[in-house]
């Protein structure tokens, strides 16, 4: 028998810009099939767009399958197709099991009935029998944490608290395969890594199946073995999911390049002029490897005389916890201290320099904002959102799991006699 659960074969979903032209298409096709007429699904009509085109996989059981792209690449349309909720228009798609989805929040839940009520009706739903509804009664009110909001009307509940509950049915009813879009998004933190660590422990042990959609690249690293990187509606990369979300980063990176270049002007003649960054040899980079040392130098012209200046900098990663904040002045250095640098004023040409010893931060590319300040530290007279861009990359150029490097080295001592 074979283990195999989900297999796509050219699946493929076109959807039209146009309504009216939409419903004028449908009718048509309607019409066509009455006289036998085979509509050719590989055509596209004006107004016509693949969502998704041509995508082929297949899974086994027990397998955690990662689905990663921009927005708009047909993620969720595929996950729909395999929930049944869309029928492809090209190719085949074939499902073994019970199917268990969180594609929409507050799907399949009745607004006016309570939170009870709606247990019984989506549990149904997914095709639990009353008696098992009941046995696990208790342990679906338990992980939703809906507390006494169990018998009001849904239609009273947040967003979270949505998810939460049809996070709870969906996971109770024993699924074969669990289809997850990106709605854990909206729970709070708590219950995401809530629902992370019952995906790991539980499902993924139970031998169900997994296909998780996230913009999160940590939480797909962290549940699933495989991953695809869908790009307007096509395959780019299907396999391990470290190097496929490696080519999806590198993708975005250079979207970004392309940006910067676009971005002429960013400088005025007057102000900062320029920002460049150097390795320790004092030779101009852009790439920079973890634990490398770094000197970030900005260049300034001021023809007037500019009162108490204040030079703050960020770093902005694309994951947002991740911002390196400093400043020559005390005030604006929220998370890297102030060594006692003091500018009374500025005026001619000039550059100020920050040197780091080790850049001991996490992998990624990094946006350079600079700010400038004058008189009482809090009149900002210029703003550079894009002043330059720098990228820090493992030592050894290979993708890890961890965050950050750290120089470390393990000992062990000699074992005690007997």
């Amino acid at each position: 028998m074979s283990d195999i659960v989900v297999q796509c074969e050219g699946v493929s979903k076109k959807f039209c810009k146009s309504l009216k032209k939409s419903i004028m298409y449908g009718g048509l096709d309607i019409l066509q099939s009455t006289f036998g007429i085979i509509p050719d699904a590989s055509e596209l009509r004006e107004d016509e767009f693949f969502s998704v085109d041509d995508v082929s996989f297949e899974l086994k059981r027990g397998d955690s399958f990662g689905i990663i792209g921009p927005n708009g690449s047909g993620k969720t349309t595929l996950l729909k197709m395999l929930n049944g909720i869309f029928m492809p228009d090209k190719g085949r798609i074939t499902v073994k099991g019970k199917m268990g989805a969180l594609i929409q929040v507050g799907a399949g839940f009745h607004p006016m009935l309570s939170g009870r009520e709606n247990i019984y009706i989506n549990g149904a739903i997914l095709g639990m029998s009353n008696k098992e509804i009941g046995r696990n009664f208790d342990s679906i009110v338990d992980f939703a944490d809906i507390g006494d909001f169990l018998d009001s009307p849904v239609k009273y509940y947040s967003s979270g608290m949505y998810v939460r509950l049809g996070f709870a049915i969906a996971i109770h009813c024993r699924p074969d395969i669990l289809l997850i879009d990106e709605i854990l998004a909206v729970g709070d933190i708590k219950f995401h890594y809530k629902c992370l660590k019952f995906i790991t422990n539980n499902i993924l042990k139970n031998g169900c199946t997994v296909v998780f959609v996230s913009h999160d690249r940590y939480a797909v690293e962290s549940i699933c073995r495989k991953a695809l990187y869908l790009k307007k509606g096509k395959m780019v990369k299907m396999g391990d999911t470290l190097e496929t979300i490696g080519r999806y980063l590198e993708d975005v990176k250079n979207e970004e390049k392309v940006s910067e270049k676009k971005s002429t002007g960013n400088f005025d003649a007057q102000g900062i002029t320029g920002v460049i960054f150097l390795d320790k040899e004092g030779q101009v980079k852009k790439q920079f490897k973890s634990g490398d040392a770094v000197k970030i130098r900005f260049h300034y012209s001021f023809k007037d005389m500019v009162p108490n200046p204040s030079i703050g900098i960020t770093f902005r990663h694309h994951d947002p916890r991740f911002t390196i904040v400093s400043s020559t002045d005390n005030i604006f250095s929220l998370h890297s201290g102030y060594d006692g640098l003091e500018v009374s004023q500025l005026q001619g040409q000039g550059y100020f320099e920050v040197s780091i010893d080790c850049l001991y931060i996490p992998v990624g590319v990094y946006t350079c904002v600079v700010c400038l300040y004058t008189e009482n530290r809090m009149n900002l007279v210029r703003l550079y959102e894009e002043a330059g861009a720098l990228e820090v990359l493992w030592k050894d150029d290979k993708p890890q799991r961890s965050l950050i490097e750290l120089p470390h080295r393990w000992t062990k001592t000699p074992e005690a006699a007997v």
